[in-house]
């Protein structure tokens, strides 16, 4: 391990000698995964350039950064992390860039849940506990938490550019607005749904602040990282329980390899609904490009799986 950092190490040092990135003048920001770029971008506007380390489509929690990554963090001015355990990369990138950046955890002041909450009936954590036991990390699934984000985002950027501060403030106000719409609609078109008919699965538990805000119920085979593979028991378990329970739709994620889901459909004989986007957004070209196309593409795609669109 000492060998391979070492050797990151001298490639990050080469990089930097040798490289200067491409950047627009700006407020220079890193995010540590996509939803967090886009929420950047909106607030920064063409004050900032956002850099993203782990890209749409992709997976935060197994993400193993490249000597780019390293470059992109040493010159960044903020550094927007979710926190709470979910990037498990970031701790050993900051020590090989060694960066001066100021690192912000954005999920700062949301309200948290348990890890293991995808009944949305659980026990609400403290908002300052920011330990890794325990806490659900996934809190941008919910508006209103996704609303705290923005605001930290907002303060992260006046605290590093005064100057532009009443711009950041002014594009976050008018980003706020669309999340207050945005909220309204999640919870009209769970209203829809009967209510006998809102337990649905999922690959692994990253939509527990959705069901806990709106009123969902997700059941999944993995845990709330994607880390580590259900066993044959844990498998077993939830096809007992999707049978007991009536679950009304299984979904794929855009993250996940969906053979586990494929299988379970196999199995209980639920039709596979679609994808939902858990912890990445999709291509520019895809159907969840902006953390707001995100959550209208979730709720809709739910939705229409149990009782059509």
């Amino acid at each position: 391990m000492k060998q391979l950092r070492k050797i990151m190490l001298a490639g990050v040092a080469t990089l930097i000698a040798s490289t200067s990135l491409t950047l627009a003048d700006g407020l220079k920001i890193v995010a540590s995964f996509s939803i967090l770029g886009d929420m950047a971008a909106q607030v920064g506007g063409d004050k900032v350039t956002v850099i993203t380390l782990v890209g749409p489509d992709s997976d935060a929690h197994v993400y193993e950064p490249k000597p780019a990554d390293a470059v992109a963090f040493a010159q960044a001015q903020v550094v927007l992390v979710n926190g709470l355990g979910f990037e498990g990369f970031m701790e050993r990138l900051a020590k090989t860039s060694a960066s001066a950046a100021t690192v912000v955890e954005v999920s700062k002041g949301a309200a948290l849940i348990e890890a293991g909450d995808a009944h949305g009936d659980g026990t609400v954590a403290a908002s300052d506990e920011h330990g890794h036991g325990g806490i659900d990390p996934h809190a941008f699934q919910s508006v209103p938490n996704a609303r705290i984000y923005v605001q930290n985002i907002t303060n992260a950027l006046c605290a590093a550019d005064a100057a532009n501060c009443e711009t950041f403030k002014f594009n976050a106000r008018a980003y706020d607005a669309k999340l207050v719409v945005l909220d309204s609609d999640i919870r009209a078109a769970v209203a829809a749904i009967p209510a006998d008919k809102r337990a649905v699965i999922t690959s692994h538990d990253a939509f527990g602040y959705l069901a806990h805000e709106y009123g969902l119920t997700f059941h999944a085979p993995e845990g709330i990282s994607t880390d580590s593979e259900a066993s044959a028991a844990d498998v077993a378990r939830l096809i007992d329980q999707i049978r007991e329970e009536k679950a009304s739709a299984l979904f794929v994620e855009n993250i996940s390899d969906p053979r586990l889901v494929n299988q379970i459909s196999a199995e209980t004989g639920i039709k596979v609904g679609g994808a939902l986007y858990s912890d990445a957004l999709s291509a520019e070209d895809g159907p969840a490009a902006t953390y707001i196309d995100l959550m209208r593409h979730n709720i809709a795609t739910i939705k229409g799986a149990i009782v059509g669109s």
